[in-house]
Order: C-alpha cells, then sequence, then structure tokens
C-alpha cells in the first residue's frame, strides 16, 4: 500500500489515511483491537494489515489559531464539521528490521467523545506483514506533520541567485539574495535542513534533464509544486499560468520516485511565499503558516510573525498560477504535455 504526500484544495488539506479498524493487534495485550489513541497503545502489540485496507482522503483544516483542526467538506472519510485532534506518532517495526511512523489522529464527536481514529503512515505499510509497536510519542506528532507540509530541495540543488549566479542550496545562507519570479531578488530569511528515510511521504520526486525543459536533474520533495507557463493552454485549465506538484508528474521514465535509503532536504524560507529557479525550474518556496510553523526555531517563528513589515500572502506584482488538481492530469503524460505546453 502506497502513501504520498498530502494534496490541498483551496484552504483545506487532504490526508491519506486508513481507518484505525484496517490496523488490527494480530498478537499481544491488545488481540482484535484497532489501533488507538496513545494511552490504549501497549508497547511489543503486534499490528497486520487488512488485505483490503483502502487509502482515503481525509480533509482538515485549521480551526484556530492554536492550529486545531476540523474536517473539511469534500473529505472521502470523517463526518464534515467534527473537531479533530492530532494524537500521537507511533513507530513500528517489520520483521526485517523496516521501520513505519504513523501518526494517529481522533475524530470527536459533538460531546467530545471519540467518534473515529485514522492512520497516516509515513512510509509504506505492506499487507500479511507484521508491524510491532516499538514506539509512542506523544510530543513529535506536530513537528512530524509539520514536516510533511514543507518543501523542500534536496543537497545539490542549484538555485538561481539575484546576480544570475546558480548556488547549491546546502550553500546558501540566510542573508543572500535570491532571484524570484514575482518579486524580483529576495533576501533569504530561514535555511532549514532535515534528514529522512526516503519513503513513503518523504521519498524523493526526480525530474530528469529535460522533462521540463530543465538543463540538469530536479529532486524535490513530492509535494513540491511547480511553475508552468503555457504559451498554449494545451491543459484547458482557462489559464496560462500553472502550478502542479511534483508527485503529480511521476511517470516511471523521465519523472521518477525514489525509494529507500535516507535524504537530506533543505528549506528555503522567505518574507512571503515565492517561486524560485531551481534547476531553471520555477518552484515554491517554503510557505510560513499553522501547519509549517513547528519546523521552524522559536527565534526566527516569533520574528517572522511579530514584525508588521512581513506579509505571509502571495506577491501581488502578478496574478498566482492555478493550481492543477489531482486526477486533471494522466501521470504517463503530463511532464510531456506540460514540457510541450511550455515550450518557445
Amino acid at each position: 500500500m502506497s502513501v504520498h504526500g498530502v494534496t490541498q484544495r483551496g484552504g483545506a488539506q487532504g490526508l491519506p489515511v486508513i481507518r484505525a479498524t484496517d490496523f488490527v493487534v494480530s498478537n499481544g495485550a491488545n488481540l482484535g483491537d484497532p489501533v488507538a489513541h496513545a494511552s490504549e497503545l501497549i508497547l511489543d502489540d503486534v499490528y497486520t494489515l487488512d488485505v483490503d485496507a483502502r487509502r482515503l482522503r481525509l480533509s482538515l483544516e485549521i480551526a484556530d489559531q492554536h492550529s486545531n483542526f476540523t474536517i473539511a467538506a469534500g473529505t472521502q472519510t470523517g463526518r464534515p464539521g467534527a473537531a479533530l485532534h492530532l494524537d500521537c506518532c507511533a513507530t513500528f517495526m517489520a520483521p526485517d528490521g523496516t521501520i513505519v511512523e504513523a501518526l494517529i489522529l481522533v475524530e470527536l464527536d459533538r460531546d467530545g467523545m471519540i467518534a473515529d481514529t485514522y492512520v497516516m503512515t509515513l512510509a509504506d505499510l505492506r499487507p500479511r506483514t507484521d508491524y510491532a509497536l516499538v514506539a509512542v510519542d506523544t510530543e513529535s506528532a506536530r513537528q512530524k506533520f509539520a514536516a510533511l507540509a514543507c518543501v523542500s530541495f534536496t543537497r545539490g540543488t542549484h538555485i538561481t541567485m539575484a546576480d544570475g549566479a546558480q548556488r547549491r542550496i546546502e550553500d546558501i545562507r540566510p542573508g543572500d539574495r535570491v532571484l524570484t519570479r514575482d518579486s524580483g531578488a529576495q533576501t533569504v530569511r530561514w535555511i532549514g535542513q532535515q534528514t529522512v528515510r526516503a519513503t513513503g511521504a518523504f521519498a524523493p520526486i526526480t525530474i530528469a534533464p529535460g522533462a521540463l525543459n530543465n538543463e540538469g536533474p530536479l529532486r524535490l520533495s513530492p509535494n513540491q509544486r511547480l511553475f508552468v507557463y503555457q504559451r498554449e493552454d494545451k491543459l484547458g485549465a482557462g489559464r496560462s499560468e500553472v502550478a502542479i506538484k511534483a508527485e503529480y508528474l511521476v511517470n516511471g521514465e523521465t519523472v521518477t520516485r525514489g525509494n529507500g535509503g535516507f535524504v537530506d532536504y533543505f528549506q528555503i524560507l522567505f518574507d512571503t511565499h515565492e517561486f524560485i529557479f531551481a534547476e531553471g525550474i520555477a518552484t515554491e518556496s517554503l510557505a510560513l503558516d499553522t501547519r509549517t510553523g513547528p519546523v521552524l526555531p522559536r527565534e526566527i517563528r516569533a520574528k517572522l510573525t511579530s514584525d508588521s513589515g512581513l506579509s505571509r500572502r502571495a506577491p501581488l506584482s502578478r496574478p498566482r498560477p492555478v493550481d492543477l488538481p489531482e486526477g486533471m492530469l494522466d501521470s504517463t503524460v503530463a511532464a510531456d504535455l506540460l514540457r510541450k505546453a511550455s515550450a518557445h
């Protein structure tokens, strides 16, 4: 069962989840029980994924300034309007030593009682495989969720600087000036770095040279959006300027998804959400919001949110591109179609 990155529709965010009832204790103290919230989980219990388990989209939105969630309209599972609690991060181990982390989300009814429980795994789960619960962490769940929402470049990615020079992402520092598509030269406020397992929701996407008229390979996080200017509206989007997530372009040939090992991810933050040029492709930078805020150092987050001169809204110098949703393009031909639509 493959698990991909988050998707967004308007103000809502779609999470790929499975129902807790599809991931049940097959050996241990809670024999026969589905995965539950932290206080009911028992270490060393062994869980098995149901062979008929389906990945569903759980749509959520931020409910208030404290980053509490509610289930959004259009969700495939759950009751729209219900409160949703990000409970914990559970870690499971397969017999071959494979580690799978999972975020446990709890839906509440109108009386504040548990109505349903969902599991968002950060790596692949396989049916007919035993997964022993080895850790439960209620402190890191918010940061894990924030990491999923971050857009990231891998080590070695060349970024176009304000003077036109090409510099590797890992060599860029706060205070450096980078060329942006909408706002000209902009100052880097923060550069983040994390090393994660390159599996599931964190498995990087590689866009081969020439796939989108790029000279070098571009390797980035699955949920990162790429900007494409259509000289002809071959997509029927009604706009010449479109944006599409990297994972929607995977075709197994010119755009591929890595899997296995570890990957170094770097995030780049400006005063506003920007499109910058990575390996020549206009690609979005990190946006500071209630989802991504927990990955920032406290002092950086405090400065950016308290400084009235810094706006997290999109730059107004040009219209923002229209987002192409999942399923609008056939992934087997999407990259080729976008390349031709943007060709000189």
